[in-house]
């Protein structure tokens, strides 16, 4: 199991801001190993949330101490897939992950949370509690592309996501090749995303200040419920 405890700010960039931030950030830092030869990388998850979409609630509400519970996989035919749970805990995010074989993050996707009893981390178990207490049900894909930028320094890293689409209700597509995703977020529009432990360093912090972008709250998951709820 993997646990990281972090600070977490979002910016939503126009394409054009997109690429002059991009020019400054492929100057002064290095890109994460997973860019790979075409530059960035897909990140597919599944989320989960209660029978009466607390988890959402809670996030559009900005309810102090909440949580996000997703499947997470980066290709349709990886070997694994993380599940991993966030939980808001006043400026800092909790974020805790657990490989899982992928026949049981299959299970998982189909709302059988039963494999998670078969793993012996603590975390494993806990999942299983809460999923099935609070009634948890798979609910929504989420994909993007994403580009990102690490600092080995306070853990920093930088991301930008774009061609953010998703997929409501048919969640056994989640490990298709091509599930049908719609798009969620304008095209020519891209999330920038800064996570980082204790504090940022000044000259990162300088880069930031240059896109002259107010900070949005909104989360992936959120735009895509919000787009079906309404």
């Amino acid at each position: 199991m993997n646990e990281v405890l972090r600070q977490e700010r979002k910016f939503l960039l126009s394409m054009q801001q997109k690429m002059r931030f991009e020019a400054q950030l492929d100057a002064f830092l290095h890109q994460d190993r997973h860019n790979g030869k075409e530059g960035s990388y897909i990140v597919r998850s599944l989320y989960f949330d209660t029978l009466r979409d607390r988890d959402y609630q809670e996030k559009m509400d900005g309810v102090e101490m909440r949580r996000k519970l997703r499947l997470r996989i980066y290709s349709p035919d990886a070997p694994t897939a993380l599940l991993e749970m966030k939980q808001k805990q006043g400026s800092n995010q909790l974020k805790r992950s657990l490989e899982m074989k992928i026949e049981d993050a299959k299970r998982l996707a189909s709302g059988d949370y039963e494999p998670l009893i078969g793993y012996k981390e603590d975390f494993a178990a806990e999942c299983f509690a809460v999923m099935k207490r609070d009634t948890y049900l798979p609910r929504t894909i989420v994909e993007y592309r994403r580009k990102a930028y690490v600092v080995p320094e306070n853990s920093i890293r930088i991301t930008l996501d774009g061609q953010i689409r998703a997929l409501e209700g048919h969640t056994s597509a989640f490990f298709e090749e091509n599930p049908g995703l719609y798009p969620v977020l304008e095209p020519w529009k891209v999330i920038l995303e800064i996570k980082y432990n204790y504090f940022l360093l000044s000259y990162v912090r300088d880069i930031i200040r240059s896109c002259n972008q107010n900070e949005i709250s909104m989360s992936k998951y959120c735009m895509a419920r919000k787009l079906t709820l309404n």
